[in-house]
């Protein structure tokens, strides 16, 4: 989605139109921290706390993508009319092959799973307790570069800010939900196509079943379509402690945003 970004001067305020991704939400005192994209003429992307004022923050949670209105004056600054965004509803007349969406709660525990990596070596997400752990879901056969290569680049963009973390306080998981094609084997050739063949970076596999559980768990929902794979787009932080910290729907945020998010997360200890 491209940035609608606007300078109005109303009074003794201008304000600026903008979107981002939340990282942050401190209702106590009406803040959200948020990886906003660019504000032309006025400000770069970055990561900023904001005061929110108007809507408040009932519903907001971090993942989120929102539009919101900047408002600054001489004596400060807040934010106001703050919109989430959400990814475009699935067809309603699809015929779905998992469950509908059974996503883990924000804070909750996520359930056990174990899948299959690119070498062929059996992966519980138990084992992976103290890491921060990134989870995307992709088929290697996807068309569309908006869509599953996407989610590969956005990871790319994780693992270049943490580099020296990756395989040690952070795990970077890709899963297919294409499971009779991508076996391991060409599981372990499309990461090598993608320079993501590297340690701390699991391509998962599995059966029917260990697919759909995790996928269900994550609120993934995926279907054939004339011989392609229909599917959502769910980007998930899971936390130390194996609760999940954030979940981010669709594609419309940048990789940056997406390691902004992971480094709030590996900041807690």
């Amino acid at each position: 989605m491209a940035l609608t970004a606007a300078s109005v001067t109303t009074g003794c305020a201008t304000t600026h139109s903008a979107t981002g991704l939340v990282l942050r939400v401190d209702p106590s005192v009406s803040t959200l921290t948020v990886s906003h994209d660019e504000l032309p003429g006025f400000m770069e992307p970055m990561v900023m706390p904001f005061d929110v004022r108007g809507s408040g923050l009932s519903g907001v949670r971090p993942g989120d993508r929102v539009s919101f209105r900047l408002v600054l004056r001489k004596d400060g600054s807040h934010i106001d009319r703050l919109r989430l965004l959400s990814a475009a509803p699935a067809d309603s007349g699809a015929v779905m092959t998992p469950a509908t969406s059974t996503l883990v709660p924000i804070g909750s525990p996520v359930p056990n799973f174990s899948l299959i990596d690119q070498r062929g070596a059996p992966l519980t997400l138990t084992s992976l307790r103290g890491q921060v752990v990134v989870v995307t879901f992709i088929y290697t056969r996807c068309p569309l570069p908006d869509y599953c290569p996407r989610m590969i680049a956005n990871l790319s963009a994780v693992r270049e800010r943490f580099r020296t973390q990756v395989g040690k306080d952070l795990a970077l998981l890709t899963v297919t939900f294409d499971p009779q094609y991508d076996t391991p084997e060409r599981l372990a050739a499309f990461a090598k196509s993608q320079k993501a063949d590297v340690d701390g970076w699991y391509f998962l596999t599995g059966d029917n079943n260990g697919i759909k559980q995790v996928c269900d768990a994550f609120g993934v929902e995926y279907w054939p379509d004339s011989g392609l794979i229909t599917h959502t787009l769910q980007t998930a932080v899971i936390d130390r402690d194996g609760r999940l910290a954030a979940a981010v729907e669709g594609k419309d945020f940048t990789g940056r945003q997406i390691a902004d998010l992971v480094e709030v997360v590996l900041e807690r200890k």
